[in-house]
């Protein structure tokens, strides 16, 4: 049964509904980014002397971290598809210690950016760095809390429901990779 559902359109791996949610998270961020592009044009200058401000050693690091996240999930995917579960586990706790990582450093990055003044109301620059950036952590936290309630539920990992939540998991965290790549270079490379 499973690869009939593999096969047809209407069941992507994880389903169709995590692909519409996707789909829509994707393109919210597609809009803040070109809303943010948009009213840079206006005030060029500020944004390009805000965007300084940022670390980007910080945001260097995150992009790479949550590159590598990404690797070791769709690691756990192959492992768990080869029935390889102590593999699967270990790669799985990866990606989750890798998500861990890319939080601690961009707590970090908001603890300094608020020691120096840095708030969503110092100019239009910052108001979109904090919203985006945030809305962007509460995903990475959303994938987190998925990537553990799926770690906890390991001794039901060829359950009939497994599969189809382990896809929409890893879906849900690739999304997450997808999206940073989008904001690292539209805030920190500005």
């Amino acid at each position: 049964m499973e690869k009939d559902q593999n096969s047809n359109f209407f069941y992507p791996p994880g389903g169709i509904l995590i692909w519409i949610i996707i789909f829509l998270e994707v393109s919210v961020f597609f809009i803040a980014l070109l809303v943010m592009k948009y009213y840079a044009e206006g005030d060029l200058q500020t944004y390009r002397d805000s965007a300084k401000s940022l670390s980007l050693l910080s945001g260097t690091a995150n992009t790479i971290i949550l590159l590598i996240s990404g690797y070791f999930m769709a690691r756990a995917l192959h492992w768990y598809r080869q029935q390889g579960l102590q593999k699967y586990r270990r790669s799985l706790l990866i990606t989750m210690s890798s998500g861990g990582v890319f939080i601690v450093i961009k707590m970090i990055e908001y603890f300094d950016k608020l020691s120096h003044g840095l708030t969503i109301s110092t100019n239009p620059f910052f108001t979109f760095y904090w919203l985006i950036t945030a809305f962007h952590l509460l995903h990475v936290l959303i994938g987190m809390a998925i990537l553990l309630y799926l770690y906890t539920k390991i001794d039901e990992a060829y359950s009939e429901d497994y599969p189809l939540n382990l896809e929409a998991g890893a879906a849900f965290w690739h999304m997450c990779d997808l999206i940073w790549v989008m904001i690292f270079p539209t805030l920190y490379l500005m």
